[in-house]
């Protein structure tokens, strides 16, 4: 299950181990009822990364094979 952010009408947010299909909690301060919102990504790719690191040294073993085999 994933976690999820919702805010309550007073503007208290609150993550919570839900599933995929809830729509609303209770508040856990308040009590009143939490709608899910959406919440910003932290998720960054930084640098050359993995497409750099994993794409490029495939093809230049490909290349280097090519070579020494001529």
């Amino acid at each position: 299950m994933p976690v999820y952010e919702f805010e309550c009408p007073e503007g208290t947010i609150t993550e919570k181990l839900v599933g995929m299909d809830t729509k609303q909690i209770n508040c856990p301060n308040c009590g009143q009822r939490a709608k899910k919102i959406m919440s910003p990504c932290t998720f960054e790719l930084k640098g050359g990364g993995w497409y750099a690191d994993g794409y490029s040294s495939t093809k230049k073993t490909t290349q280097n094979k090519k070579s020494s085999s001529d």
